[in-house]
């Protein structure tokens, strides 16, 4: 399968912004266009979601990513199956345990337990199968069966990733790194062996931020806050699971120096508290440099199985972005959407 691309724009004010990016995304030849979900640090997205769904023909749309906490599982059910009607089947969700969107209005992230089984009960009920929640029985019966909207759980850590191989249709990951890839994907697949499912039928997606320029240091600069964005997760995993586990020390590493995290300029170029992130990590975490070294980072994504690349449109010149990705970039992948 070769490689496809989506990108993810923040649902930051104006709308008409966030509209027009989706909209261009889509003349580009980009397959899926995402959005964020932390309704306290930007606009809500589902109204935002709904207006690109009408706005565009072709393009999927989802979440990168939703969470079951700060939206009650049934809500959130009902509104994929709502949009996948008005998008006539283009929603695709990608689900998280909630990150900036608990920790902003003072919880924590969902409970492991509680997130699969939310999981697992939001995958039937938005695709219109019946499910048993709160001891009901529940069916969707307006909702359409064809296409399926896939579920596809974000994950880092042993025990979201055995989530992700036991109930999800692919694994979101945040960083665009080969040898952390290939780790939490062999995670996840074991774990959907060990359920009795086809490891090799669970997809992986990579997000990151990515630059295309010939000056390299700019590049740096502009992505610098997304590895400062990671290590909120690998904080949480350490704390967990201490820093002698099996999660890969290319994962860990890099936080040894960080010195805490400011939500209010979360996924923001320049945020203060990227300064600890070096220039390697930069590298290896995203898809930055000229088209060639952009070009040439896929590859290697390709190679270890990444089934779609997801831009994380937070940096500047979006524009110019998107285009090189579609005039230059995407027609060198086979099997790209015209």
């Amino acid at each position: 399968m070769a490689i496809t691309f989506g990108v993810t724009v923040l649902p930051d004010p104006p709308y008409t912004r966030f509209l027009e990016l989706i909209e261009l995304a889509e003349q580009h030849g980009f397959d899926y266009g995402w959005t964020y979900d932390s309704h306290y640090l930007w606009q809500e997205s589902v109204p935002l979601l709904t207006l690109a769904a009408d706005r565009t023909s072709r393009i999927k749309l989802g979440h990168f990513v939703t969470n079951p906490g700060t939206r009650e599982p049934t809500v959130l059910a009902s509104a994929y199956a709502t949009l996948h009607d008005i998008s006539d089947g283009r929603m695709v969700m990608g689900i998280g345990r909630g990150d900036s969107a608990r920790r902003t209005i003072g919880l924590q992230p969902v409970k492991m337990a509680e997130f699969e089984q939310a999981c697992r009960m939001i995958k039937d009920l938005m695709n219109g199968r019946p499910v048993e929640w709160n001891g009901k029985e529940l069916k969707l019966e307006w909702a359409r069966t064809e296409p399926p909207i896939p579920l596809y759980v974000a994950g880092y850590g042993p025990k979201a990733l055995a989530v992700a191989g036991r109930v999800s249709d692919g694994v979101i990951i945040q960083l665009a790194d080969p040898v952390i890839i290939e780790w939490i994907m062999a995670t996840a697949r074991d774990a959907a062996e060990a359920a009795g499912r086809d490891p090799d039928a669970l997809e992986c997606i990579v997000g990151a931020p990515s630059k295309v320029s010939d000056d390299i240091v700019a590049c740096r600069e502009e992505v610098r806050w997304f590895p400062a964005m990671v290590s909120n997760h690998v904080m949480d995993l350490i704390e967990k699971y201490g820093w002698d586990s099996d999660i890969p020390s290319e994962l860990t590493d890099f936080v040894k120096t960080r010195k805490g995290y400011d939500y209010k300029d979360h996924s923001r170029v320049g945020a203060k508290h990227g300064e600890f992130v070096t220039d390697e990590i930069c590298e290896r975490f995203s898809v930055i440099g000229s088209v060639d070294q952009c070009t040439k980072k896929l590859r290697e994504l390709e190679a270890v199985g990444v089934d779609q690349f997801n831009i994380y449109l937070m940096t500047h010149g979006q524009e110019e972005t998107l285009e090189a990705y579609g005039r230059e970039i995407m027609p060198q992948f086979a099997g790209v959407a015209s």
